[in-house]
C-alpha cells in the first residue's frame, strides 16, 4: 500500500473525534484547521498486512514541526 501524501505536499490538519482525548490527540487538537507541508513520513507495520502511515509536517503559521496519523490530513487543493 501506498502512501496516501507525499513530500512536499500541502495538507490540512483534521480534527480529531469528539471522544476522550489523550494527550497526544489534545496536542494535536490545537492544529486543526491548519495549513502545513509533509516533510518526511514512515510507516508502521503492527501485523502481517497492515501499514499505517505515519507524517511529520511543517504548520504554515508558526514553522512548527508535528507528527500526524494519516487519518488526521486531508490534501489542501489550493
Amino acid at each position: 500500500m501506498d502512501p496516501k501524501y507525499e513530500i512536499g505536499q500541502k495538507v490540512i490538519v483534521r480534527p480529531v473525534s469528539d471522544q476522550a482525548l489523550s494527550q497526544r490527540e489534545n496536542d494535536i487538537e490545537s492544529y486543526a484547521g491548519q495549513v502545513g507541508e509533509i516533510f518526511n513520513y514512515y510507516w508502521i507495520s503492527p501485523r502481517t498486512g497492515e501499514v499505517f502511515y505515519i507524517y511529520n509536517v511543517r504548520i504554515d503559521t508558526n514553522k512548527k514541526d508535528v507528527v500526524v496519523y494519516e487519518d488526521e490530513l486531508e490534501a489542501c487543493l489550493s
